[in-house]
């Protein structure tokens, strides 16, 4: 009895605040009800889903072909192999298309934090095993774009994150030194310069030999988190990991049952 009163209560509680404060799907337009996430419907929601299993071994980047990795587990991508990357290793979940994308730009350009949890909640139910982690940081913000903002993103996604595995999560012990243009602003060769000497560890003597857990929404080309991480090592800390929310890929590494759901709401909508 308690158990379902817990289900019920909360649901009757959004269907009432729909009512009084109506809200549409942002993907679909479909009017919310008793649908658990703020601003789009459980059909939409239920849409984001993981690339295939077929990926680099350290930065987690998807091959086209599933059998890249069937003989070769460790297998790494040729950027990877020619360039190793700071990190440890990074994991980066869920493709970065809609609707994850349009979660994440209402939760970051337009201060929807109330989509805190459920991204968080996306993060942790693919969380892989992390053994040894003594510290999670998020890719800190600059404190001009702090300001502007007035939160940092990777920061909330981290918070729910620490809760969950009982890590401790830190925001002092990496900070954005230099307030370098966006990185989507840049052309790809341009996005490594536009980082060095970005980052800095304030007191390294508090993540010696720790290994570290770094938390960002978008992966795009990790130039971001491999900067923070090799600004890590440097300081000496241990092994380093990332986990982002989203990659950005081309189609071609999109699962097809992802693009036949899309293919199917965009029918229901618009007709064809």
């Amino acid at each position: 009895m308690a158990h379902s009163l817990i289900e019920v209560v909360p649901r009757l509680l959004r269907q009432t605040a729909r009512f009084l404060l109506p809200d549409d799907c942002e993907v679909c337009n479909t009017p919310l009800a008793s649908d658990p996430i703020p601003h789009f419907c459980s059909g939409c929601w239920s849409t984001i889903a993981l690339p295939g299993h077929s990926r680099c071994a350290r930065c987690d980047r998807p091959f086209v072909s599933p059998i890249a990795t069937v003989y070769s587990p460790t297998h790494v991508c040729q950027p990877c192999a020619e360039r190793p990357p700071s990190y440890t290793k990074a994991w980066t979940l869920y493709p970065y298309q809609s609707p994850l994308r349009d979660a994440i730009c209402l939760f970051k350009y337009r201060g929807k934090v109330s989509l805190a949890t459920p991204l968080a909640r996306l993060m942790i139910d693919r969380l892989p095993a992390l053994d040894s982690i003594g510290l999670i940081m998020p890719v800190p913000l600059h404190a001009r774009r702090l300001r502007e903002r007035e939160f940092n993103q990777s920061l909330l996604l981290a918070d729910r994150i620490g809760r969950h595995l009982g890590v401790p999560v830190s925001c002092a012990d990496l900070t954005r030194v230099i307030p370098s243009p966006a990185q989507t602003t840049l052309p790809r060769k341009d996005r490594l310069k536009n980082l060095r000497g970005a980052f800095a560890v304030p007191r390294p003597e508090s993540i010696t030999g720790k290994r570290i857990l770094l938390i960002d929404d978008v992966f795009t080309t990790g130039a971001t988190v491999n900067e923070c991480a090799k600004t890590l090592r440097k300081a000496g800390s241990g092994d380093v990991f990332a986990l982002t929310l989203g990659r950005t890929m081309d189609a071609s590494h999109i699962p097809d049952r992802v693009l036949a759901e899309r293919r199917r709401v965009a029918t229901d909508i618009f007709g064809g």
